[in-house]
């Protein structure tokens, strides 16, 4: 098969396009031929070698969807999409024409997404559904301040806690594009800017004062002291992500008297098949049509891959997707 690979670490021009042998199902596994699969910011830190427990050589890429074309009878022929914590990093990923995966980590593809659509889900609202719901049980009539609303998580997360009855309070440094899922949920958008007590004082101001429930935070860093301010009492802070500094500065005194709670939710502690007992979850919602897919915006081929990979550290709008 042809794939992307990587036997050092460093920017998107150490991928390239090479011949591995092709993945047999043994035991328990399955085959998947990958009709698409997205790049996501942890795909390009993987190649980057900024995150842990990478092996080398690797074929990279976490989220994927395709046809079962060897494993167990009665999978043989479905379409499929999946993700996972594992994936790309010690096991070989989905940026190549076929992956191999436990039958177990398995789930059908809902029919209301495409094979690109359905590959751009994973990351985003696993880890927006794992913070969102599992950690900090979002709630009916709760206010969720979403920082990072204009990306892949925050606009997950959005559609998240609007199916869970929550009012939604967007920041980030630019508005979500119009016609996204995002866009069309938010009850409230709220810049942010850095070093400033703008963003809690406009919570404040959207709440009556309260502050807000929860917030999920998917930037992180630059942004704490401000998701930490935007907090009613007892409110959950969801983290998932820390931009400049690893380290931030927090008020203790001010912190247990408001009896706030920090929540760190890490998608990659959930491998192939814990991912997909999260999609399964997820199914009903697309095919009901109260989630939406983000949009897919970039598309490449296989042999284009490392500027797919150059589109995602460059921060572009809209998902960006392989299809091998």
């Amino acid at each position: 098969m042809r794939a992307l690979y990587f036997d050092r670490f460093g920017g998107p021009e150490v991928l390239r396009v090479t011949e591995l042998p092709d993945p047999e199902s043994v035991e328990g596994t399955a085959v998947v031929a990958v009709r698409a699969a997205s790049v996501n910011p942890s795909d390009v830190k993987n190649v980057a070698g900024v995150m842990e427990g990478t092996q080398l050589p690797r074929v990279p890429g976490r989220d994927f969807a395709g046809i079962v074309i060897d494993g167990p009878p009665q999978w043989h022929g479905a379409e499929v999409w999946g993700t996972g914590g594992d994936v790309g990093f010690s096991l070989d990923g989905s940026h190549a024409e076929y992956i191999r995966v436990p039958v177990t980590a398995l789930a059908r593809k809902p029919e209301a997404l495409s094979f690109e659509e359905a590959s751009a889900v994973g990351v985003n609202f696993v880890v927006g559904w794992l913070g969102a719901v599992e950690f900090a049980d979002l709630g009916p009539g709760e206010t969720v301040v979403v920082i990072g609303v204009s990306g892949g998580v925050g606009g997950a997360v959005a559609q998240i806690a609007r199916t869970r009855g929550a009012r939604v309070l967007g920041v980030d440094r630019v508005p979500p594009a119009d016609g996204t899922p995002a866009a069309q949920i938010i009850d409230a958008f709220i810049p942010f800017v850095p070093e400033s007590a703008s963003v809690a004082e406009a919570v404040m101001e959207h709440t009556a004062g309260r502050g807000a429930e929860v917030v999920y935070d998917a930037v992180g860093g630059v942004t704490t002291a401000a998701a930490l301010a935007s907090l009613a009492q007892q409110g959950r802070l969801v983290v998932i992500s820390a931009v400049g500094s690893p380290t931030v500065k927090i008020n203790l005194p001010d912190f247990y008297h408001r009896e706030i709670r920090m929540l760190g939710a890490d998608s990659r502690k959930l491998d192939l098949t814990e991912s997909a007992q999260r999609l399964t979850l997820l199914t009903p919602y697309f095919e009901s049509g109260k989630f939406r897919p983000l949009r897919v915006a970039h598309h490449f081929g296989l042999d284009d891959g490392h500027k797919a990979y150059t589109a995602v550290a460059d921060q572009v709008a809209g998902r960006v997707v392989i299809a091998p």
